[in-house]
């Protein structure tokens, strides 16, 4: 009978198997060894992140939305959602952020967002923190992201029960939509020098209200420099609205007005240059669809 390929009998193999055995086992109770607490090893550990850092605030909204509050340690000085986050330590910008105050928290994760903040993960990586980026450009991915959030701290059922509430929202907007006579062209500027039009959960957003992107084709891009583009085009475009959102400062709404050749444009005739909030509109989380929604049936509901 043969135990092994390599041909020794079975009563060689188990010979051989035993003294190993047994010699490790000598060398553990040389070295003193405690067997029974190596059994217990992984019974302390906690199930599920405990102390979390959010360098963007798509996740501080979503888990206090589920309840989990608690876990959140650390924010971006961008955090404006919900009120009661906006007291927790800041510990970042968007692009950078303290190692040094984000370690000083001690946490077990660090939640981030986009390739923009690859280098800031990189020196917490470095730090030997743990750290995820989500890097999402769509309705359909802040979803499965919001999904994937709610596993990660053990609260499925809550997530469940918070998506479907958003997709009861997308539904409202789909059937406001339906009540549109006619399809309200619109132009997003999301920065003004360059010009970069709007990412594509925003464009997603205005569309499910029954808006209609002049630049649909580059909102699905999701690097911003294939989302450029110039006076001419939005000038040829005419959009019913120009719905300006510049991350990281106010809109000069007045600035747009006077643009040479914008005057012809229907969005400006019809006063409908519009300011929409960054901290709504630019998350990529639950604000668009949870806020977002109702500002834009707001502005639509009176379109002729």
């Amino acid at each position: 009978m043969h135990f092994c390929s390599y041909g020794q009998d079975f009563d060689e193999d188990f010979t051989y198997i035993f003294i190993i055995i047994n010699l490790c086992e000598s060398v553990y109770l040389d070295q003193d060894h405690d067997w029974q607490n190596l059994s217990n090893l992984g019974e302390n550990m906690s199930d599920f992140p405990q102390r979390i850092v959010c360098i963007t605030e798509e996740a501080v909204e979503f888990l206090f939305a589920i309840g989990e509050a608690h876990r959140v340690v650390g924010v971006s000085a961008y955090v404006q959602r919900p009120k009661e986050a906006k007291k927790l330590p800041k510990v970042s910008a968007f692009i950078n952020g303290s190692t040094k105050k984000i370690k000083a928290l001690d946490p077990d994760l660090v939640l981030g967002f986009s390739d923009i903040q690859k280098d800031l993960a990189k020196d917490l990586i470095g730090e030997g923190l743990n750290v995820f980026i989500a890097n999402h450009r769509s309705i359909d991915g802040i979803f499965n992201y919001m999904k994937m959030l709610g596993n990660l701290v053990g609260k499925e059922k809550e997530t469940r029960a918070y998506l479907k509430e958003l997709r009861s929202k997308i539904d409202m907007a789909k059937d406001f939509s339906k009540t549109l006579d006619r399809r309200p062209s619109f132009y997003i500027e999301e920065w003004d020098e360059p010009r970069i039009t709007g990412i594509e959960w925003f464009s997603e957003i205005v569309e499910l209200c029954g808006g209609k992107n002049v630049f649909h084709d580059r909102s699905n891009s999701p690097m911003a420099k294939d989302r450029y583009v110039d006076d001419k085009e939005v000038i040829e475009k005419n959009p019913d609205f120009i719905l300006a959102c510049w991350c990281g400062k106010e809109v000069d709404i007045a600035s747009i007005k006077d643009r040479l050749g914008y005057s012809g444009i229907g969005a400006v005739k019809n006063k409908r240059v519009i300011e929409l909030r960054p901290e709504i509109f630019l998350q990529p989380g639950p604000a668009p669809i949870v806020s977002g929604i109702d500002q834009i049936i707001e502005i639509f509901k009176d379109f002729k």
